[in-house]
């Protein structure tokens, strides 16, 4: 880890010190300038710090006080709120546009395709107003032994996120804005990073059935995207027709694991809501799982283990055209949208503090989520192509990288790699 310093890294890669330092300043005459700041955010962040609060007392007398120095929480949300949230949306274009420059978003699954997956998340919620651009709901909450109607306040986030990579890579994040649907900000996510990233950077979305809509498949289709989007009651008639054309046996049945596959594939599908035709792959699972059943038998408690059969059903709808390509791609595009959930937004949640909101101002909030969101995508990036390539033995995990990174921040040594 010493010998091959996070720094370093990203400097001898993406130039990532230059690129910082060209990011504009959004003070007059700031005491701190703000590649200061950025940094100390940045590194805290890849260290895994929960909050504003730890990185100033890390700044003083803990492992950011020899790179960064001294820096108070109030400095670092006063230069966050006035900093300009499209230039750090820029930087994180660029880093996309190295990854794949450099050869790593190729995948052997994906069939030379880059998949990206589209997803929201929730990231802090509370009974009280703490910005101007807070959305509102209705919720019922128990008071004083009383069901009461209240007036929920919170946030949410709409990421882009390629899934067809080895591990994770956020591409871009928006705030969900009043008013405005997890769809309709997804789409206007998505229209920033093709104009930052070009046409041809993403080649097939695949999404949850709430974005299975016509306006916003018309609009991705416009962006010559390629599309796999779960089928769900939200689209009841082409659901229903779906089911009609199924009821044959599977024309196609593996196996893999314990687990059994079958496969419907109908190239095309009455959608009469969008007066179209798409394609739809339907999928049944039998998984094999472990049940643990607890008989009690007179005083004492005895342990069961039994092997049951779970079932499970998928329908997706695509565009995609297979030509020559077995079905079986578009079920493993659709079940690569697990991958926002399973692995980024839950890595990002437990381990990277996604969810502890700890400069709640209207863009200080927005900055600060952008920020961590970056660290965690290059910090995935230096985990995979620098440590887990290079280890011989049992790799460290993602956490004892970060506690590494720290100590290795703590006590710079010369530069070996």
């Amino acid at each position: 880890m010493v010998r091959r310093q996070f720094e370093s890294y990203l400097d001898k890669v993406f130039g990532f010190a230059d690129l910082v330092a060209a990011l504009p300043e959004g003070r007059t005459h700031p005491l701190h300038p703000w590649r200061k700041v950025f940094d100390a955010v940045f590194l805290g962040s890849a260290c895994q710090l929960a909050t504003t609060h730890r990185i100033e007392f890390e700044s003083r007398a803990g492992v950011l006080s020899k790179r960064i120095g001294p820096l108070s929480e109030d400095t670092l949300g006063y230069a966050m709120q006035r900093q300009d949230t499209q230039s750090i949306f820029e930087l994180g274009c660029t880093i996309a546009k190295r990854l794949k420059r450099n050869g790593v978003l190729g995948s052997q699954w994906a069939r030379g395709r880059v998949v990206a997956a589209v997803d929201g998340i929730e990231i802090c919620s509370s009974y009280v107003r703490c910005c101007d651009t807070c959305l509102e709901r209705k919720v019922e909450r128990k008071v004083d032994g009383e069901i009461r109607e209240c007036l929920q306040y919170y946030h949410r986030v709409s990421a882009v996120t390629l899934v067809s990579t080895p591990f994770p890579v956020f591409l871009g994040i928006r705030f969900q804005r009043a008013g405005e649907t997890e769809v309709a900000a997804s789409l206007d996510l998505l229209q920033q990073l093709v104009g930052q990233l070009g046409r041809r950077f993403i080649d097939v979305l695949v999404a949850d059935a709430i974005y299975l809509q016509t306006p916003f498949i018309r609009a991705i289709e416009l962006l010559d995207l390629e599309w796999v989007m779960s089928l769900k009651d939200n689209q009841p008639a082409l659901l229903a027709e779906a089911e009609r054309l199924t009821v044959a046996p599977a024309a196609c049945q593996w196996s893999a694991g314990k687990d059994n596959f079958s496969l419907w594939h109908l190239p095309e599908v009455d959608w009469p809501v969008a007066d179209r035709m798409v394609g739809v792959v339907k999928t049944d699972r039998v998984q094999k799982v472990k049940h643990v059943q607890i008989e009690k038998i007179g005083a004492l408690r005895q342990k069961k283990k039994e092997e049951v059969s779970v079932p499970s059903t998928n329908f997706y709808a695509t565009n995609v055209n297979l030509g020559a390509i077995p079905p079986q791609f578009i079920q493993q595009l659709g079940r690569s949208r697990w991958t926002i959930d399973a692995a980024a937004f839950q890595t990002l949640t437990t381990d990277c503090h996604l969810k502890q909101p700890s400069v709640h101002q209207d863009v200080a909030l927005v900055v600060l989520t952008m920020i961590r969101v970056l660290a965690y995508t290059l910090m995935m990036v230096f985990y995979h192509r620098q440590v887990r390539s290079h280890c011989r033995k049992a790799p460290p995990s993602f956490c004892e990288v970060a506690r590494c990174l720290a100590l290795a921040l703590f006590t710079p040594g010369p530069d070996t790699s």
